[in-house]
């Protein structure tokens, strides 16, 4: 593993683990935390690549950014999760940004349905989804639901950048 690869790579898992805490302590990822790791990203990328480098990460922030922003319009998401994911972009080349940002969705979608599996909440769940879908129309969970309450979603974005940087170092020959 080169010692710039490595060197981002621990920045951005550090930033992360500092991003989970604070969401799960506080319920909000501090602005200062995602303009020093946007920072960082850009000149670890700048670094090892140049200018096309630079490029890489602002693609990479584009291509989080426009993925995650959807879900904070449809109120599905914080503020603060779709800053941390362009931060994450900020660090990768852009393919594997687009690969963090996906993944972070599935790791999402699975800390989702095992809340609700766990808090025995599953077919009530399931209940108000068909009833989406017959009504044709949003339905918001009631206030006793899992599902209405908030979730650290930084923790999916965490398990999907680190899936994603495993992926990154196996498909590049560097894993052992």
């Amino acid at each position: 593993m080169s010692t710039e690869l490595m060197v981002s790579t621990v920045l951005l898992i550090g930033l992360l683990g500092v991003a989970v805490v604070s969401d799960l302590l506080r319920h909000r990822i501090p602005n200062v935390l995602i303009l020093l790791g946007l920072a960082l990203g850009l000149a670890s990328q700048t670094y090892a690549g140049g200018v096309s480098g630079l490029g890489d990460g602002l693609l990479g922030i584009l291509i989080c950014f426009a993925l995650f922003l959807p879900m904070y319009v449809l109120g599905g998401m914080a503020a603060g999760d779709v800053k941390l994911m362009a931060t994450v972009g900020s660090f990768l080349p852009f393919h594997y940004a687009l690969w963090a940002a996906l993944f972070s969705l599935i790791a999402g979608g699975v800390c989702g349905f095992l809340i609700v599996l766990v808090r025995g909440q599953l077919l009530q769940t399931l209940g108000r989804y068909w009833l989406i879908l017959r009504a044709q129309a949003y339905l918001a969970p009631t206030s006793d639901e899992v599902a209405g309450k908030p979730f650290p979603y930084s923790i999916a974005i965490l398990l999907g950048t680190l899936n994603t940087v495993h992926w990154q170092l196996f498909a590049s020959g560097l894993g052992g």
